[in-house]
């Protein structure tokens, strides 16, 4: 299982960045998909995160500006990014948990990452 992130960039303050993420594999259904960030200096913060059933929660500095939407047909988890502020700027990963089956243990759900994408944003 793999998840692939795209999207990130260079924009001004104010701008919008679209990001996205495909989880590809052998797969049998997806939970939670997220974003995460880590800035320069600080820790790993959660953005966004929309379950399997839809409900959604913000980090409170993003809350009004980003919208997470997921496409379960496509596997794929999108951050829509408006408004964007330099403070935003950051490394941004994926996350899903998944369900995956083995021959040794079955079915299981394990936490996968996508492997990150820039945003900066300049004043």
């Amino acid at each position: 299982v793999q998840l692939q992130a795209s999207g990130g960039g260079v924009v001004q303050a104010g701008g919008s960045l679209r990001l996205s993420c495909e989880a590809s594999g052998s797969i049998i259904g997806i939970n939670n998909m997220a974003w995460y960030r880590v800035a320069p200096g600080k820790g790993r913060e959660l953005v966004a995160r929309v379950t399997a059933i839809g409900s959604i929660t913000y980090a409170e500095s993003v809350k009004g500006r980003f919208t997470i939407s997921r496409d379960n047909a496509e596997r794929s988890v999108y951050l829509q990014m408006n408004s964007l502020k330099p403070e935003d700027t950051a490394t941004y990963f994926c996350a899903a948990n998944i369900i995956c089956h083995s021959d040794y243990v079955g079915y299981s759900p394990h936490d996968f990452w996508g492997q990150g994408t820039q945003v900066t944003v300049s004043s």
